[in-house]
This record gives structure tokens, C-alpha cells and sequence, in this order.
């Protein structure tokens, strides 16, 4: 099992900066990579950006340049450092942890006004 807990969401002006946080604590050994996905209003859940677990990174097309995932081993933490937000950046953002399985934070807010 993998428990997932994200922090950083809020309220921010378009062309401004936020930062999310996903702490992963339990079967950590058995991740094979992190990402963080959302789900815009009304719409289905998309892939945002993922890092594995040699440190390769993949981004969506609408955040290249902008968005930045990394990870701290140490702290057993991703990040997802989100610059020059969009009003369209607006969503529920979830952490995710593939094993042989999938597992998801909670999900937090992000809300980006014009």
C-alpha cells in the first residue's frame, strides 16, 4: 500500500506561480514512477506530467515550458512547480503513484482567475 497526501493548491492570478507537494509514505520501494494528473471542471481526468524512477520526466503538451515535476528521494516527495498558470490550468490536481497499481492523493484545488 501507498499513501499519498498533497499540499500547495489555491488561488492564483493568471501569469503567477504555485507549487504542489506529494508526500508518499508506506510501500515506497515498489514505486515505479510519480505524477500528478487533473481534472478540469466537467471534464474527464489527463495526465499532467510524470517522472519515473530513474528521473525521466513527460510532460502534456499544454504545460511543456511551463511546468516543471521533480522529486526528493530523501523526502520521499514530488513536485510540481506550475509557472505562468493559465485560466485553463484550472482544476482538482492528483498525485499518483503507479506500483502494480495505481494510487491517488486526495486531490487539491487549483484555481487560476483572469
Amino acid at each position: 500500500q501507498v499513501q499519498l497526501v498533497e499540499s500547495g493548491g489555491g488561488l492564483v492570478q493568471a501569469g503567477g506561480s504555485l507549487r504542489l507537494s506529494c508526500a508518499a509514505s508506506g510501500s515506497i520501494f515498489s514505486i515505479n514512477a510519480m505524477g500528478w494528473y487533473r481534472q478540469p471542471p466537467g471534464k474527464q481526468r489527463e495526465l499532467v506530467a510524470i517522472i519515473s524512477s530513474g528521473g525521466s520526466t513527460n510532460y502534456a503538451e499544454s504545460v511543456k515550458g511551463r511546468f516543471t515535476i521533480s522529486r526528493d528521494n530523501a523526502k520521499n516527495t514530488v513536485y510540481l512547480q506550475m509557472n505562468s498558470l493559465k485560466p485553463e490550468d484550472t482544476a482538482v490536481y492528483y498525485c499518483n503513484a503507479k506500483t502494480n497499481q495505481n494510487y491517488w492523493g486526495q486531490g487539491t484545488q487549483v484555481t487560476v482567475s483572469s
